[in-house]
């Protein structure tokens, strides 16, 4: 019998998971004995220097940093922090990739009313299908949002670095809300070591064949870049700041940086191919994948589990059956040239190495 958590959502079908008698769950549980001093000490350390790197970065040239700019709520709200609270010089970066219309809406409304350059950059459909058809038939253990974003990121974030050093930006900021991405790949900043030190290229997956060598430039290599480069910090605002998802999703649509709560929603901004893979992992973990993710936020009361109890609810249904936004999953079949029995879960290999956390 499938246990839901009484507290966060999270279900006995995430791996590693216990619940004890009253079905509530081992994080939960160790959440309630955290040290909470000591962990609010730790956030107002985290704003402490997040402060200081804001209002140090008018550094006198085109750009004071660089936003990585999807066209969520957090961006947006982000967006406005940097320009109306900071006052910094803020360029914009969209990958237009899959958008979907009232995303777009949320992008030109933002870029509007701040009156920031907006950096747009187009990938190429063919790679991206090539990527993605192929990541999808060979999935780490984790599955495929997992596989596919954590891959995707690093071509994003790649491509934002190397803008970043073509315009001599020092700071790149992202809109990761508390939870996001793994705390293993980055909590409030991206190690530095990682960005200067460490080639993101999967050698591997060209040597297979995937990849063309002249697409070896979409992958970041600090060494092509010499000796005494130096290179931008990635830091992530929300992770400093006290967060709350509802008071986000208010504020963009108050300051008119979103038509609507619908327009501001997470579940509606985020790519139409996102639809797909729920669906892969519906059927081969046995849960929404982003249950981890939004349990964390109603564990820590950064988002309220009764609204996110019927979204889940929702947003399985519709993947299930396919309908309303879950036709997209059918749309990304046919664009992609995959069958369902294709989504293929394969531990080990090339892609397990490569999905870096």
């Amino acid at each position: 019998m499938i246990k839901i958590c009484k507290k966060c959502l999270l279900t006995s079908h995430v791996q590693g998971v216990i619940f004890d008698d009253e079905d509530v769950c081992d994080l939960c549980r160790k959440w309630e004995k955290r040290d909470v001093r000591q962990q609010e000490l730790e956030r107002v350390d985290r704003e402490r220097e997040l402060e200081a790197t804001l209002l140090g970065s008018h550094v006198g040239g085109e750009y004071d940093c660089i936003l990585s700019f999807s066209g969520g709520k957090d961006s947006c709200y982000l967006l406005y922090k940097l320009v109306k609270e900071y006052k910094l010089k803020v360029l914009a970066y969209t990958s237009d990739f899959d958008i979907p219309a009232n995303t777009w809406d949320n992008i030109r409304r933002t870029i509007k009313q701040l009156n920031v350059d907006h950096y747009v950059h187009t990938p190429s459909n063919e790679f991206y299908r090539r990527f993605i058809r192929y990541l999808l038939k060979n999935q780490t253990k984790r599955g495929a949002v997992h596989t596919v974003c954590y891959f995707w990121l690093d071509i994003r974030e790649g491509d934002i670095l190397r803008l970043a050093m073509e315009k001599n930006v020092p700071l790149i900021v992202t809109g990761y809300s508390p939870g996001q991405p793994d705390p293993q790949r980055m909590l409030y900043e991206m190690p530095p070591e990682r960005i200067a030190k460490e080639d993101w290229t999967p050698h591997e997956l060209f040597e297979s064949g995937l990849f063309d060598e002249s697409e070896r430039s979409l992958f970041w290599d600090p060494s092509l870049y010499g000796e005494d480069a130096k290179f931008p910090r990635i830091i992530a605002p929300f992770h400093a700041w006290e967060y709350h998802q509802a008071d986000v999703m208010e504020k963009v649509v108050k300051l008119g940086l979103a038509k609507s709560k619908w327009y501001a929603n997470p579940v509606l901004s985020n790519f139409t191919l996102n639809w797909l893979l729920m669906y892969s992992d519906l059927e081969k973990l046995g849960y929404n994948p982003y249950i981890p993710e939004f349990s964390q936020l109603v564990r820590e009361g950064k988002a309220r589990r009764t609204q996110w109890r019927l979204l889940f609810y929702l947003m399985d249904w519709m993947v299930r059956n396919k309908v309303l936004l879950g036709r997209h999953v059918d749309k990304s079949l046919k664009w992609l040239d995959l069958k369902p029995e294709e989504l293929k879960i394969k531990r080990g290999g090339y892609v397990e190495r490569f999905v870096r956390l």
